[in-house]
């Protein structure tokens, strides 16, 4: 009788995945940000209708690279838009010490 070799997945290469598509109205003009570091980034506000309940979502959408920036400043608010991207949880000090919060980093910002 054969035995079988049960190969575990590497969890970090394998198996995770963090990738999304989002399809929304954006709620209001980006703005752009200049970090302490001398990074830029634009952010705005998604809209997102759920399925299976009524209500909407709004979600926090950066555009990091240069490319993404561009496009972010020139959206309309409740222009339809979809993007893709990666949730990120981003962390920062402040007065009142260390804050964080969830954020969708966007690769590619499309209008629809």
């Amino acid at each position: 009788m054969a035995t079988k070799k049960i190969i575990e997945p590497d969890v970090e290469e394998d198996f995770s995945l963090n990738d999304l598509l989002l399809r929304g109205r954006v709620s209001a003009l980006a703005v752009e940000k200049e970090l302490p570091s001398g990074d830029k980034v634009v952010e705005f506000r998604l809209i997102v209708s759920r399925l299976h309940r009524d209500g909407v979502d709004t979600l926090d959408i950066a555009a990091w690279s240069s490319k993404t920036r561009r496009i972010a400043l020139t959206l309309k608010s409740n222009q339809w838009v979809e993007v893709s991207g990666a949730v990120h949880r981003r962390f920062w000090k402040g007065a009142a010490g260390v804050s964080s919060r969830w954020q969708v980093e966007a690769v590619e910002i499309s209008r629809i």
